[in-house]
C-alpha cells in the first residue's frame, strides 16, 4: 500500500512539471488558439488543472501545501498567458484595422418620447389647471369603503364582483375588502374627507391615475387603464356649469368645430348622470361620420356629499370621468388599445 502510495504521488509530482513544460510552450496567435488553451487548462470538467486539483489526496500530507501553491502558480500563469494573448491580438487588429477620420461628423443619438398616454394625460390635466384646479393622487390599492360604499355603490352592484374587480384580501374590517381601485374616484372620497376635517368647500380638483379591471383583453379593453376624474363642490352649483367645463375641454383637444351631445345614463354616485359623445368625422361612413362616447359625468348625488359630511342642502357639485388611454387612441387615431402597452420602439418612435 506504501509503495502504490508513493507511486501515485510521484506521478501527480510528474504530471505538474510536464504541466508547466506545455503551458510556457503552448503558441497563442489566434483566437482559435487562445480558446482551446483555456478549455485545455481551465475548463471545470476537463481542464488539466482541475485534474491536478483532484490529485493532492495522492500526495505526502507534509508536501500538499506546498503541491497546491504549485498549481496555484501554474493556474496563474495560464491566466496571465490568456490576458497577454488576447491583448496581443487586439493591438494587432487596430494597427492593421484604417485610422479613425475625425473630420466625420459625430453620430446623430437616438432621442426618446413622452409616451403618447403620458403626453395625452398631460394634455388633459394642464386644460383643467388653466380652470382652476388642483390635483390630486391617492393609492391604487384601495379599502372596500372608499372605492364602493362612499361612492353610493349598494352591496349588490355588478361592479362588486370578481368579474370586475380585483380584490387582494376581502376580509371583515372597518373598511371592507382590499382591491385594486376600479376608478379614481376614491381620490375625491379622500379629498372631500381631509377639507371637511378644517374647512368647508368649495372643492375643485382633477384626480389622474391608473386604474384595474378584471376584464378580458381586446382591441378596445386592457385589464389596467388610466383615467382622469374631475370634482367641483361648492354653493350654487350647476348642470349648466358642468355643460360649460366639458365643452372648453373637448374644444382644446378636438378643435374648435367640435360637436359634442349628452346623453342619460346612470352612476352610482352622480344624479343626474350623463354620458358625452363627441362626432367623429369619417367619410368612410354612412353620413360621414360617427358619435364616439369619450367620458361619463353628472351632479353628485347628495348621498355622496352627505356620507363624508358636506351639507347636501348648502352644496351642491359635478364630477366627471373620462379614460386617458380614449383620448390619445382618438387624437393619434390609434384603433387597438393594446399596443399602447407593448413597448415596441417603432410605434413609440412616432411620437418624438
Amino acid at each position: 500500500m506504501e509503495s502504490s502510495s508513493h507511486t501515485g504521488a510521484d506521478a501527480a509530482v510528474q504530471a505538474l512539471e510536464d504541466l508547466k513544460t506545455d503551458i510556457e510552450g503552448a503558441v497563442l496567435d489566434t483566437v482559435d488558439a487562445i480558446d482551446e488553451y483555456r478549455i485545455r487548462y481551465l475548463s471545470r470538467k476537463q481542464g488539466r488543472i482541475t485534474a491536478l486539483m483532484k490529485r493532492i489526496p495522492d500526495v505526502a500530507p507534509e508536501d500538499r501545501r506546498a503541491f497546491g501553491q504549485a498549481i496555484n502558480s501554474a493556474k496563474d500563469t495560464v491566466e496571465r498567458r490568456l490576458e497577454e494573448a488576447t491583448a496581443a491580438l487586439t493591438t494587432a487588429a487596430s494597427a492593421t484595422s484604417a485610422p479613425a477620420d475625425v473630420t466625420l461628423p459625430g453620430r446623430e443619438q437616438p432621442q426618446g418620447s413622452l409616451h403618447p398616454i403620458t403626453q395625452a394625460a398631460r394634455l388633459i390635466t394642464r386644460v383643467f389647471e388653466n380652470y382652476g384646479f388642483d390635483v390630486a393622487e391617492g393609492p391604487e390599492i384601495e379599502d372596500d369603503w372608499h372605492n364602493f360604499t362612499a361612492l353610493n355603490f349598494p352591496p349588490d352592484h355588478p361592479a362588486r364582483d370578481m368579474q370586475d374587480t380585483f380584490f387582494i384580501e376581502d376580509a371583515e374590517q372597518e373598511h371592507g375588502g382590499i382591491l385594486l381601485r376600479t376608478h379614481t374616484s376614491p381620490v375625491q372620497i379622500r379629498v372631500m374627507e381631509d377639507i371637511m376635517k378644517d374647512g368647508e368647500p368649495p372643492i375643485r380638483v382633477i384626480v389622474p391615475g391608473r386604474v384595474y379591471r378584471n376584464e378580458a383583453i381586446s382591441y378596445k379593453s386592457y385589464c389596467l387603464f388610466h383615467q382622469v376624474e374631475g370634482l367641483y363642490v361648492d354653493e350654487g352649483v350647476t348642470m349648466a356649469d358642468l355643460k360649460q367645463i366639458l365643452h372648453a375641454f373637448a374644444r382644446t383637444l378636438f378643435g374648435e368645430d367640435v360637436r359634442m351631445r349628452f346623453r342619460p345614463s346612470f352612476f352610482p354616485f352622480t344624479e343626474p348622470s350623463a354620458e358625452v359623445d363627441i362626432w367623429w368625422k369619417d367619410e368612410n361612413l354612412p353620413g360621414g361620420g360617427r358619435w364616439m362616447e369619450i367620458l361619463g359625468c353628472g351632479m353628485v348625488d347628495p348621498n355622496v356629499l352627505e356620507g363624508v359630511g358636506i351639507d347636501s342642502e348648502k352644496y351642491t357639485g359635478y364630477a366627471f370621468g373620462m379614460g386617458i388611454e380614449r383620448i390619445a387612441m382618438l387624437r393619434y387615431g390609434i384603433d387597438d388599445i393594446r399596443i399602447l402597452y407593448e413597448n415596441d420602439v417603432r410605434f413609440l418612435e412616432q411620437f418624438s
